[in-house]
């Protein structure tokens, strides 16, 4: 066990950690049941996808604690799952809308606002794109690309990684690490641009569905999974997180990594139980609630 190195407090953050996973997953359990049994059908399976997202990358990082030899394996695995997360949020807000015709005939004289982060924060003179078919299809290509290709990605980095070209912290240009990262980062970048259009357009009509705490989660579980990641590879790479033994810089960076993000996640799965578990037929206006009605019976 990788326990066996530590100290009796190493040991008992160790089965803290592991607790808080275990809670975090049964938490989430009973929410899909909740969920299954409450909410239409046409949304179900993609709420189901969104709340699992905490629960997945915070039991991923506990197998990564244990197992520090499959670290490589569980931090691909709560990527790709995060990848279709991603997807499912955009088609999420769709579908809270009362569906891709419903959203048309809200917005039919609308535009989309394109200057938003990730990519054209800065670019506050671009004008609007009018909100159709083609466009609502090329912002769910844009989602659904990331879904498909980090996947494929992931398998190519195990194969290189099984023939020696791949080292997870190896980013000399030399290397195959920092080209596949780099192209998915700006596969990333592309992936939450349709994500945050989205969210601009339709905040104000989903107000009474909590769209905005909901985003703020998603917001919290990439930046954490991501970029504070990055951040304590890279300190790890430069060895500005000293070794301890029996943890080399890389290693220990890793496990400060995997327990940060156990807590973090457990954190927010508690509070994507509140967020998602609000009845919200009180609280929309009658013309919403029968639109949407409609559009359930209008769906096969």
């Amino acid at each position: 066990s990788v326990s066996a190195g530590f100290d009796l407090p190493g040991r008992f953050l160790f089965a803290i950690l592991t607790l808080m996973t275990l809670i975090a997953n049964l938490v989430f359990l009973e929410e899909a049941v909740y969920i299954y049994k409450k909410i239409p059908s046409s949304k179900r399976s993609i709420i189901i996808w969104i709340n699992a997202a905490a629960p997945v990358i915070a039991t991923t990082s506990c197998i990564g604690m244990w197992i520090p030899r499959s670290t490589m394996f569980t931090d691909f695995t709560a990527a790709v799952f995060f990848a279709v997360v991603i997807h499912k949020f955009l088609l999420m807000m769709i579908k809270e809308c009362g569906g891709q015709k419903m959203l048309l005939r809200r917005f039919e004289n609308g535009r989309f606002k394109i200057s938003t982060g990730p990519c054209c924060c800065c670019c506050l003179c671009l004008p609007g794109v009018r909100i159709t078919r083609r466009t609502l299809f090329l912002l769910k290509l844009g989602t659904f690309q990331f879904a498909f290709l980090r996947p494929v990605l992931m398998f190519l980095s195990i194969v290189l990684w099984t023939n020696g070209n791949y080292t997870l912290y190896n980013l000399s240009l030399k290397g195959a690490a920092i080209w596949i990262n780099c192209f998915v980062g700006v596969l990333t970048i592309i992936a939450l641009w349709p994500v945050g259009i989205m969210f601009q357009q339709v905040r104000t009509l989903l107000i009474c569905k909590n769209i905005i705490p909901k985003f703020a989660l998603y917001q919290f579980i990439l930046i954490l999974n991501h970029l504070q990641t990055a951040i304590i590879n890279i300190l790890a790479k430069q060895r500005i997180i000293p070794c301890a033994p029996p943890l080399s810089s890389s290693a220990r960076g890793s496990h400060m990594t995997q327990q940060l993000l156990i807590m973090e996640m457990f954190l927010i799965t508690l509070i994507s139980r509140v967020v998602y578990r609000r009845r919200y037929d009180d609280l929309e206006p009658p013309e919403c609630t029968s639109e949407e009605a409609e559009d359930n019976k209008q769906t096969p």
